[in-house]
């Protein structure tokens, strides 16, 4: 007789609830008293507007009717997620609009260093791929775009047909977990929010920024504090060499220089470190020009950091591609803050779930799992163990480029 595969253990609760589980149940309640939240909930409590958030990323949902359709239609297994209600179309929409978006961010953060309390580890992160020789905290600085529709959203317009809101973020590249978030509009440059995004780096550490961050005068104000950076430069920066480094053993090294601004307008750094290399993107070598204030490292570790600076692409690829957030459940700016932010409230819990169980396959897999048991009684750890082992029926493993899950392997 063929032998029958052990199924994931049953439990009391949904996959749903479980995951919601690992938010702590006061503090929802107490970041919508602190936030005024509270006053404005009646019928549809701060507690439910969070489960429907969640509810419509793990499930992918695109529009209002879709969350609240799906969730009166299972309103006996949400009224088990303690205690949660199917919110109504017009009652999400409104919700979403004039409850402060601070409550989500708010929440965000929290969870994080609840978590972070739970399981340091998840925090602490490791050194990993060419900037495993820095022991210190390394810091990502980048923004992405989210593409809107202009004639729904006047208040995202930046160009004459096109809007967009834009997600300025620090990623710490030990973790891969933000350290700091701003959502904006894109009518304004990447470098106006330069100053708030690196207000936290503290001395000895290091920032990888984007060359759109680049001022300057910001960057000489980092030199001060005592924060070494590294960026790419711009194509039309006039410059003076001072003096041209020893030549490096490496043969992808092109040029070494100290530099410093020819005609700056503003205040700048004193010395800059010029440092061409070639660099391999999508299997061709083209010649990249980086700029540091550091005058100590080789050349080859400055470029093995700005390689590193990719990590926040794969960041944004995952929340933009797996998470939901092509479609917009609200048109006015608090109700797209709100998404965003769930966004990346449920992109850490399911961060914490791979860690606690030790995932070893691609983070879209392990989304498109539970989006499939969203509603079953299946242990979550279990279902997690078992799966794409011999240990159940769920035997096909992911391909080799799709095992793979940044932070933890």
């Amino acid at each position: 007789m063929k032998k029958q595969p052990i199924k994931p253990t049953r439990s009391k609760f949904n996959i749903l609830r479980q995951v919601c589980n690992l938010i702590p149940q006061p503090l929802v309640s107490k970041i919508a008293r602190v936030t005024g939240v509270e006053d404005q909930a009646r019928t549809f409590k701060p507690w439910s507007h969070v489960v429907t958030q969640c509810y419509a990323q793990l499930s992918h949902s695109i529009s209002l009717n879709d969350v609240c359709d799906s969730l009166r239609l299972h309103s006996g297994p949400l009224a088990s997620v303690r205690g949660a209600t199917a919110p109504s179309r017009n009652g999400f929409s409104t919700a979403n609009r004039e409850r402060p978006a601070a409550m989500a961010e708010q929440l965000f953060w929290a969870v994080l260093g609840h978590l972070g309390e739970q399981s340091p580890g998840f925090v602490a992160g490791h050194r990993r791929g060419a900037a495993f020789r820095f022991k210190g905290p390394i810091h990502v600085v980048d923004t992405t775009v989210m593409e809107l529709v202009a004639n729904c959203m006047d208040w995202a317009k930046h160009r004459r047909r096109k809007a967009a809101a834009k997600t300025h973020m620090r990623l710490n590249l030990q973790n891969l977990l933000p350290n700091f978030v701003i959502i904006d509009t894109a009518g304004e440059h990447d470098n106006q929010r330069a100053r708030e995004l690196c207000a936290g780096v503290k001395a000895g550490e290091i920032v990888l920024i984007d060359k759109g961050y680049v001022d300057f005068a910001h960057l000489r104000d980092l030199d001060e504090r005592g924060v070494f950076w590294v960026t790419r430069a711009k194509d039309n920066m006039a410059y003076e060499v001072l003096q041209s480094m020893p030549e490096s053993k490496d043969e992808k090294i092109l040029r070494d220089e100290i530099i410093r601004l020819s005609h700056p307008n503003k205040p700048a750094p004193e010395l800059m470190r010029r440092i061409v290399a070639l660099v391999a993107i999508d299997g061709v070598e083209r010649a990249m020009v980086f700029l540091t204030n550091n005058l100590q490292w080789s050349p080859r570790s400055v470029a093995d950091l700005d390689r590193c600076r990719w990590q926040i692409e794969v960041f944004f690829k995952q929340i933009k591609q797996t998470l939901q957030l092509a479609d917009c459940l609200g048109h006015n700016a608090n109700a797209v803050r709100w998404q965003v932010w769930m966004a990346l409230l449920v992109y850490l819990l399911l961060r914490y779930l791979s860690y606690v169980s030790k995932w070893a396959h691609s983070f879209t897999r392990l989304f498109t799992i539970l989006r499939a048991v969203l509603w079953s009684k299946i242990d979550l750890g279990d279902l997690l163990d078992r799966y794409g082992t011999a240990k159940g029926n769920f035997r096909n493993l992911a391909r080799p480029d799709q095992a793979y899950f940044p932070g933890f392997l």
